[in-house]
This record gives C-alpha cells, structure tokens and sequence, in this order.
C-alpha cells in the first residue's frame, strides 16, 4: 500500500517535472511569438511614424514656402509702393527747387527795379522839393500882385469868399427845404390814415371795450330769457328802436350793450333798467319805454350844456349850440371826457385872459365852445374845429369866436391874442399829467424813447425827461459842444422828436453846456 502511494507520488512528481519542462516550452515559445510580433508592429509603427513624420515635414516645408513667398510678395509690394511714392516726392522737390529758384531770381529781378525806382524818387523828391519852393515864391508874389489890385488882405477875401458860400449854402438849404415839406405835405395825409389804421388794428382792445360798450346788472339770470322774448322779438325790438347790440351771454347776471354812439347807448341801458323794474317787457312796452328814455336824455344834455353856460357866467348862447354842449357829456377824447375838457379848457382861458387884460367873458365862451364839432356825428364830414366853426357861424357866434374856434389846431393860423389863449388852454387841459388815460408800460416808453432820442446825438453825456415828459434836458460835453453848437442840437433834437414820436401838446427841450472848473486848497 505504501509502495503504491510512493509510485503514485513519483508519478505526480515525474508529471509535474514534465508538465514544468513543457509549460517553460510553451511559455518560451509564446513569448517569442510574442516577441515577434511586437518586433513586427513597433517596425510597422516605426515606418508610419517615419512616413507621418516626412509627411508633415513636406507639408511644413510647403507652408514654409508658402509664407516666404508670401512675405516675399508683401515686402516687393510696399517697396514698390515706397518707390513709387519717392519718386513723387523726389519730383515735387525738384519742382519746388525750380520754383524757388524762379522766385529767388524774380526777387532778384524786383530788388533792382527798387533799387532803381528809389534813386528814381529820391531824385524826383529832390526835383520837388525845389519846385515846391519854386511856387511858393510864386504865390506869394501873386498873393502880393493880387492884394495891391484887389485892395484886399487875404484875410478880408477869405471872409467875402466864406460869406458867399454860406448865403448860396443857405439858398440851396431854404430851396431843399421847400420842396421837402411839400413833398410831406403830399405823403402826410395818407402816411398818418395808414399809421392810424394799424394803431387801431394793433391796439384796440381795452380801448375800445371801455368806450364802447356798457353794462346792465340784472337781479337774476332768469331776466335774461325774459329780455330775449319768444323766438328773440324783445331783444329784436329793443335793437330795433335804440340801435345798439345787446350781448346776452354767460356773464352772470349782466347784459352787455355795445355801441359806437355812447347817446344812443344811454337810452339802450336807462331803456333796459326801467324795462327791468316794471317787469313787463313786451314790443309795445319796449318802444314806449325808448321814447320815454329818450326824452330823459335830450333833456339831461339839454340841462348839461345849460349848467356848463351858468357855471361860467356865459349867457346868451343859442339853444342848439347849448344842447351840443351838453352832448359832449357822452363823448370821450383819449379817456377825457370831452364836456369836462371844455369846462376847464373855459376857466383856463379866462385865468389867463384875467391876467391879459382882455375880456374875460369872450374868452371863457371861446374855451368852452372850442370842441363843439365833436358833438356832431361823423356823417359831417371834416375836422372837428372846422366843423365847430360852422356851426358857430351857422348860430351867430362872433368873428373872433369863430376864429379861435378853427384856429384851435392850426386849421387857420391863430391871428388873435384870444385864438392862442385857446390854443395854449387846449394843449395845457389835455397835456397836463392825469388828464388822459395811458397805460404805465405806454408811459415809460414814451420817456425812455425821449431819453433815447436826446442820447443818440454826438457830444450829450445824458438826459432826463421831466414834466411827465413835457420837457427833455439834455446835458452835452463843454468840450465836444460850443455855445453856437447848442442852439443847432436842441433844433435837430426837437425835430427828431416831432419826426419819430407822437404826443399831445408840445414837449421843450433844454440843452444845458456848462464849464466846471475845480480846485482844492490845502
């Protein structure tokens, strides 16, 4: 038993040791395999790697080249380029050296004709210089030949030469001046309509709302439908039979009238009162409401113009003229009313007739009468004062009434003491701060442009219009305006002044020259 366990191991021992020795044989023959193989493909690697590697170097060295060439192109190309551009500059320089040079021999040329030109001059001068003297002694010896034979010094034929051409200067001044103002006197009429009409159209606003239109309170906005009448026949008949518009509109509680003639426009508002406190307002009731109011007012300016007569101590006046006085209560001049303007235009005449030693009485009528043609309507044609003369005429006033009456604004020249006492009571009543209306902004332009007027003139240092611009002093410089200068200036002034603005009245312009001298004592 135990030997065939012994065999058995020696058998596994001889089987291990020939499994060993043939495992080492196939295990050195797949590693040589092995070997081989791997041998194969590192050469097979090694040739794609060098094939890959000569490809590449190809393609760089292709690129290379490229670049190069490239490179190659760029760098003949800019130098061409600079060539080309070197070429022109090289070009222009050589043009320029040609150019100046040209100029260099021209100026070459120039500074001998100056060189000679000068030895030229400097010998004329010279020339001259002897000449002159040459006929300086001439005229003097003709000035002696010419004083013996005339009997004359220079100086008296300097002075009947001056003399002469001042009177001719004159006569050409007097003859332009002729013919310039009747040249104005032909454009003055349509030039001041023109300047009229476009005041009227720029400025006519507040003016106008306040002299034309009137204002009628109602107790309630119900009164309203009430004056309006079925379908509108009340307010038709009220137009009707005062000719004025009624604006009945969203103002609370008023009615508006709006009219020219302010006589008319009185009846239209006493008519529409007296309509409102009956309450009964109907066609019939309108038309006899008119009529009455009517009456009313013919005999308040009948009783106006009598109290105007009365309270001047004027007696014996014409009816009709005394009730066209009293229609002046209804009339507005520039805001003034035109009654009151003639009330005070009578007592200013009759203070100064006072002072005169003329008749006291006949001036007062004279004042108070002046405006009477603004009563008229404007279908009388004409100027207010000739229109006023007429009717003095017309109702047996004097000569010198009728006179002072058309000379009032220059229609005829004032020929009597009593036509200019009018005249200067006019300007003063209407001129005289507060008497007319005018708007501060309106006020201070007029000043400012006085000022402007006086300063736009050579040799004044300043100005100062006072008097609510009745007066302008102008203040000049001593040094750049004599004595005899001044008279001229405060002329050329006054005339820019009536040529540029326009005012009532008339406005003084005082230039004032004065010398200071100044010292110290010390």
């Amino acid at each position: 038993m135990k030997v065939d366990i012994m065999f058995v191991v020696i058998l596994l021992a001889v089987a291990g040791g020939i499994g060993y020795f043939v495992g080492n044989l196939l295990k050195k023959k797949y590693s040589d395999s092995l070997m081989a193989r791997a041998e194969e493909l590192a050469e097979k690697t090694i040739e794609d790697a060098k094939r890959q590697a000569e490809t590449i170097t190809k393609e760089a060295t292709l690129q290379a080249k490229d670049v190069v060439y490239q490179a190659k192109g760029e760098f003949e190309r800019e130098c061409k380029e600079l060539r080309s551009d070197l070429q022109v500059q090289e070009k222009r320089l050589q043009q320029k050296d040609e150019h100046l040079e040209n100029k260099m021999n021209l100026f070459d040329q120039r500074d001998a004709e100056l060189v000679k030109k000068e030895q030229s001059l400097i010998s004329r001068d010279q020339s001259l210089v002897s000449k002159e003297q040459k006929v300086g002694e001439l005229q003097e010896q003709a000035r002696l030949k010419l004083e013996e034979v005339s009997g004359l010094t220079a100086t008296e034929a300097k002075q009947i030469l001056m003399d002469g051409m001042i009177d001719e200067a004159k006569f050409d001044a007097a003859k332009k001046i002729r013919v310039i103002e009747e040249e104005a006197r032909e454009t003055a009429d349509k030039k001041s309509k023109e300047i009229l009409a476009l005041a009227i159209q720029r400025y006519a606003g507040e003016y106008v709302a306040e002299r034309t239109v009137s204002v009628v309170a109602l107790p309630s906005d119900e009164m309203k439908g009430r004056i309006i009448g079925r379908e509108g026949r009340n307010i038709r008949a009220l137009e009707a039979a005062t000719g004025i518009d009624l604006i009945i509109d969203d103002t609370p509680e008023a009615v508006i009238l709006s009219g020219f003639n302010p006589v008319r426009r009185e009846v239209a508002k006493l008519s529409l009162e007296k309509l409102i406190a009956d309450g009964r307002i109907h066609p019939g009731r309108i038309e006899e409401v008119v009529a009455k109011a009517t009456e009313e007012v013919e005999q308040a300016i009948k009783e106006a113009g009598e109290q105007a007569a009365f309270d001047l101590g004027v007696h014996g006046i014409h009816p009709e003229i005394l009730k066209l006085i009293g229609r002046l209560r209804y009339r507005t001049s520039y805001s003034q009313n035109v009654y009151q303007h003639s009330l005070e235009v009578a007592f200013i005449c009759g203070i100064m007739a006072a002072e005169l030693g003329i008749n006291v009485k006949q001036a007062k009528r004279a004042g108070l009468l002046h405006d009477l043609g603004k009563a008229v309507d404007h279908e009388v044609e004409g100027s207010h004062a000739v229109i006023g003369a007429d009717i003095a005429r017309k109702y047996g006033e004097s000569p010198k009434i009728i006179h002072a009456i058309m000379a009032h604004h220059e229609d005829e020249k004032p020929a009597t003491v009593l036509a200019v006492l009018v005249q200067a009571a006019d300007a003063l009543s209407g001129a005289r701060p507060g008497a007319r209306r005018e708007m501060m902004e309106t006020y201070v332009k007029r000043l400012e442009d006085l000022e402007r007027i006086a300063t736009s003139f050579g040799g004044v240092t300043n100005s100062f219009a006072i008097q609510a611009g009745r007066e302008i002093r102008v203040m000049v410089s001593s040094e750049e305006v004599s004595d005899d200068r001044t008279l001229i200036l405060a002329k050329d002034i006054a005339k820019k002044i009536e040529a540029e603005m326009t005012y009532p009245g008339q406005i003084k312009v005082h230039v004032i020259r004065e010398t200071r001298a100044v010292d110290y004592a010390r």
